[in-house]
């Protein structure tokens, strides 16, 4: 998805502000899951797209090896294998605790100012970090 919004030319796409004001949130796997655990919250992670009909689901931890981590890591997707891999995924059910984001990637240092202006208020702070590498 942030590919496309990048390049900015889907025919179906009605955002047309590119990746820079994206943001990325970043929490540990394993605090989310104890998270999940200890609040009666289901989740998962998937091996490919999770929205394709035939992806599979994995609700083990012990199973992450079996995502395809050369694709989720590839920056030239053109395969569509590949490109299914890639958009391997975790996901929990309802929300997600603000408490848990510990990182939160900018691609910019406008937009990383925008970030800790809007989160001063709260009680919670992540670190914000300009994380080019994460964007196209």
């Amino acid at each position: 998805m942030l590919y496309l919004l990048y390049m900015g030319n889907h025919p179906e796409l009605t955002y047309r502000g590119g990746q820079g004001p994206i943001v990325h949130l970043e929490a540990d796997l394993k605090a989310v899951v104890d998270w999940a655990d200890a609040n009666n919250r289901r989740w998962a992670f998937s091996l490919a797209n999770a929205g394709a009909y035939y992806v599979e689901f994995r609700k083990n931890l012990n199973d992450l090896n079996q995502i395809d981590w050369t694709s989720v890591v590839a920056r030239d997707f053109r395969s569509a294998d590949v490109k299914e891999a890639k958009a391997a995924e975790f996901l929990l059910h309802g929300s997600f605790p603000w408490e848990l984001v510990e990182r939160i990637g900018v691609h910019s240092l406008h937009i990383g100012q925008q970030i800790t202006t809007m989160i001063a208020a709260e009680t919670h702070h992540p670190t914000v970090q300009i994380e080019k590498d994460w964007y196209f």
